[in-house]
C-alpha cells in the first residue's frame, strides 16, 4: 500500500496549476499572537459550514477568501470583513504566500488535488472537505506529498470526532461482537445522473468565472442547473457520485475500527455507463484481505439509490423486524452484529450484548479545532491524508467498476494497477485542462 508512485508524472500532468517548488517545511507565518493564519477556497456550500465551525474558534484567523462566484464571495467577506479575496486561487497564493499557515479546500470534488498539492509544495497546512480527491491517483499522491513533507492535514470527515462514531470504533477493537466477517454500509442518496445533459448551452451567469469553475476539468458549455452550485457531484468529470461522497462517512467507522487498507477486488451492479453521469443506484461488493480485527477475509457490500437500505442481508434481520436507517453501516462479526445508523450511536444483536461491557468513557473533540491545534504543535488530526488517502483510493476503485458493470476489478495497490482489465486503468487518473 506505501509503494511510492512517480510523482513527476503527476506534477508535469497538473501543467500550469502547479507553480511552487519543494521548499523546506515552513515555520508559521502567524503573528505572535499564536493565531493560526488561514486561507479558505472555495466559500459556498459545504465551504460555509467549514467556516462557520471555524470561526468559533479563538486560535485561528481566515485572512484570505477565494471563490469563482462573485455572489458567494460577496456573502463570506461580510462574515469575514477583514479578510483578502481572490476568484482564482493561484493568484491568492502568489499574493499571499507569506502570510497564510494553512489552507481549506472546500471547491468541487474535480479541484481538490490541484488546489491542496499547490499549497503543500507551498508548505501550507491543509484541510480539505471530502472526498480527499477526484479519482485513485490523485489521492495517492496527496498521502505522500503529506506524508513527504510532514505536513498537518485533515480530510472533512466531521462525523469521525463524534462520540457516537469514536464508541463504535472502541467496541469493535474491544471485541464486543468478535472478528467481523461482513461489513454492509448504504447511502439512499442518489447523487447521479441517468438522464442526458441538455444539448444547448445558456449563459454564464455575471457572477461566474466558467473557466476557473471548470480548472482543471475537459472544456464544457455552461448549462444552467446542472453544473453550478450543486449538481456536479452527479457527472463523472467532477464529482465522485454518491459512493465517492457520502460512502467517505459511511465507510469511515468500519473501515477505522477494522484498519482496513486496499482491497483485493471490487464489483459494482448499476446501469450501463452512459459516459457523463454517475448511476443513480449501485450495489458494489468489495473483498478486503484481514486484519487483526475481522475473519480470514472481509466481504463488504455498498448500496446506494434505490439498492438503499438493502432488502436482505444473509445473516442479519432476515425477518425484516428490524427497520434499517435511510444511510448506516451493520457489521456481522462472530458474537453478534451491530448497526450503526449515520449520525446515530450503536446498537447491537442480540440486544443485551452492547450492555454486557462498560461504555466507552470518552472526552468530546472539535474536528476542526482539532485540526487547527495540530497546525499550532499541539495534538494531532484524526483524519489525516494518511487515513483518508487510502479511504477513499479504496471507495473511489468501486466508482471505476461502476463503469464495468458486473466484472470483477482485481486490485494490485503497490503498482497501482487493475490487473485483470487493463483498459479499466485509465479511469485511475485524468489528464489536466491547462487553464
Amino acid at each position: 500500500m506505501n509503494v511510492p508512485i512517480n510523482r513527476r508524472k503527476f506534477l508535469e500532468g497538473m501543467g500550469s496549476v502547479v507553480t511552487f517548488t519543494i521548499l523546506p517545511k515552513r515555520l508559521l507565518a502567524s503573528s505572535p499572537n499564536g493565531r493560526l493564519q488561514i486561507a479558505q477556497i472555495g466559500v459556498g456550500n459545504r465551504g460555509k459550514g467549514n467556516r462557520s465551525a471555524l470561526m468559533r474558534l479563538s486560535n485561528m484567523d481566515i485572512v484570505a477568501l477565494c471563490d469563482v462566484d462573485r455572489d458567494y464571495l460577496a456573502e463570506a467577506k461580510a462574515e469575514v470583513p477583514g479578510a483578502a479575496t481572490f476568484s482564482d486561487y493561484r493568484k491568492m497564493m502568489d499574493a499571499m504566500a507569506d502570510r497564510i499557515d494553512a489552507v481549506l479546500v472546500c471547491t468541487p470534488d474535480h479541484m481538490h488535488a490541484p488546489i491542496s498539492t499547490l499549497a503543500m509544495e507551498a508548505g501550507k497546512q491543509v484541510y480539505c472537505e471530502k472526498p480527499l480527491a477526484h479519482n485513485v491517483f490523485e489521492n495517492r499522491q496527496l498521502r505522500l506529498l503529506a506524508e513527504e513533507r510532514d505536513l498537518v492535514t485533515q480530510l472533512g470527515i466531521q462525523v469521525s470526532a463524534t462520540i457516537a462514531q469514536r464508541m463504535t470504533v472502541e467496541y469493535v477493537r474491544g471485541g464486543l461482537i468478535g472478528k467481523v466477517s461482513e461489513v454492509h454500509v448504504w447511502s439512499n442518496k442518489k447523487w447521479g445522473r441517468d438522464e442526458a445533459i441538455p444539448g444547448s448551452s445558456n449563459r454564464v451567469p455575471d457572477s461566474l468565472d466558467w473557466s476557473l469553475w471548470l480548472g482543471v476539468a475537459d472544456e464544457r458549455l455552461y448549462r444552467e442547473g446542472t453544473f453550478h452550485p450543486g449538481q456536479w457531484r452527479r457527472l463523472l468529470d467532477f464529482g465522485t457520485g454518491t459512493l465517492g461522497d457520502m460512502g467517505v462517512h459511511i465507510f469511515d467507522t468500519p473501515y477505522r475500527a477494522l484498519e482496513l487498507e486496499a482491497p483485493k477486488w471490487v464489483r459494482s451492479e448499476c446501469r450501463p455507463p452512459n459516459g457523463f453521469g454517475h448511476p443513480l443506484s449501485v450495489k458494489a461488493e468489495y473483498l478486503f484481505p484481514s486484519t487483526r480485527y475481522t475473519t480470514r477475509s472481509l466481504k463488504w457490500v455498498w448500496y446506494d439509490g434505490d439498492s438503499a437500505p438493502p432488502s436482505h442481508i444473509e445473516g442479519f434481520n432476515e425477518d425484516g423486524a428490524v427497520k434499517l436507517p435511510s444511510q448506516g453501516c451493520v457489521m456481522i462479526g462472530e458474537k453478534g452484529t451491530l448497526m450503526m445508523p449515520h449520525m446515530s450511536g450503536p446498537q447491537t444483536f442480540p440486544r443485551e450484548l452492547i450492555r454486557s461491557v462498560p461504555r466507552p468513557e470518552l472526552d468530546p473533540i472539535d474536528h476542526h479545532g482539532q485540526w487547527v491545534d495540530a497546525c499550532l504543535g499541539k495534538g494531532k488530526p484524526g483524519s489525516p491524508f494518511s487515513f483518508g488517502g487510502p479511504l477513499c483510493e479504496a471507495l473511489q476503485l468501486g466508482v471505476v467498476a461502476s463503469r464495468y458493470p458486473g466484472r470483477k476489478l482485481n486490485w494490485k495497490p503497490s503498482s497501482m494497477k487493475i490487473t485483470n482489465l487493463a483498459e479499466a486503468n485509465q479511469y485511475l487518473s485524468r489528464k489536466y485542462r491547462a487553464f
